[in-house]
């Protein structure tokens, strides 16, 4: 999926956003600013959002003096993520389709999105989840290749959000015990997306196999991976890739059993999908 004009706003809009969250004073944020449009004029339409993004945001760390521009606000809505745990795990438990309503958690968690065109609160998306229908349903397809699968390939997304997908691997891991599972994170601190650092504090070499991308993107771009992940990506039985990054890059890919879960939260993936800003989408990929 390349850029659409619209990209090129939002991106600007998101160097804003970005001042604001890591405290920058005025001069720095004017010259945050002042980068993001300049750089803009450069981008490159026969590129995806992620891929295009990612220059820009490693100037803006360097401006910022961070090897890690959302490090602070990471952990945050990791503490935030955590506290709704013994809550969700409940719904779970006492779901009659525990699957489905993990299913359900794991999109909830896609709301904690620093680069997203519009904002959504998290508590108030975990209120009404579950009284929520997935505006693209293939769920039941997800299940049955669950269900026949040796191996599943899990493509993360947000720090905060990752919370909700160690819920979700714990429960496909009850009941589906046989099934070899692999948590993918990127390469290195990009946005708000988790690192394999992050995921590692979280415990998930606990319950899965964790392995970082090594792509610089906020988004799987699979030339940018390392060869071992490329070979995880090939492999896979079934692939989950959480949030609309992860979709930007791969939309296209064409790649079979393929699953998409994410919340819509901008007007250029909404149009993608034939979907509204807000729906809730599980979605195989067309080969």
């Amino acid at each position: 999926m390349n850029i659409d004009p619209a990209c090129v706003e939002c991106i600007i809009n998101q160097s804003r956003r970005v001042a604001e969250a890591i405290n920058a004073d005025e001069t720095l944020s004017q010259k945050i600013t002042s980068t993001a449009i300049s750089m803009s004029k450069d981008f490159s339409f026969t590129q995806n959002p992620p891929e295009v993004a990612t220059p820009l945001y490693e100037k803006m760390a360097e401006l910022a003096g961070k090897k890690d521009l959302y490090d602070e606000v990471k952990r945050l809505s990791t503490l935030k993520a955590l506290s709704f745990v013994p809550h969700l795990e409940n719904e779970i438990k006492n779901s009659s389709i525990p699957l489905f309503t993990a299913t359900k958690v794991a999109v909830a968690g896609n709301v904690i999105d620093l680069a997203a065109e519009f904002e959504f609160d998290l508590q108030e998306e975990l209120e009404k989840i579950f009284h929520t229908d997935f505006a693209v349903n293939d769920f039941a397809l997800l299940e049955e290749k669950l269900s026949h699968a040796s191996t599943l390939l899990y493509v993360a997304d947000n720090a905060g959000e990752h919370i909700f997908d160690k819920i979700y691997i714990q429960t496909i891991t009850a009941l589906f015990p046989k099934l070899e599972i692999t948590y993918m994170t990127r390469g290195t601190a990009i946005i708000n997306d988790v690192t394999f650092e992050e995921a590692q504090e979280a415990g998930f070499e606990e319950i899965c196999h964790l392995v970082s991308s090594g792509v610089n993107t906020p988004g799987f771009v699979y030339n940018r991976a390392n060869k071992a992940s490329q070979e995880l990506f090939d492999c896979a039985d079934v692939i989950i890739t959480k949030g609309m990054g992860n979709y930007e890059c791969l939309s296209d890919y064409g790649r079979k059993d393929l699953f998409f879960l994410l919340k819509v939260k901008c007007n250029v993936v909404a149009r993608s999908i034939g979907k509204d800003l807000g729906d809730i989408i599980c979605k195989v990929t067309s080969v």
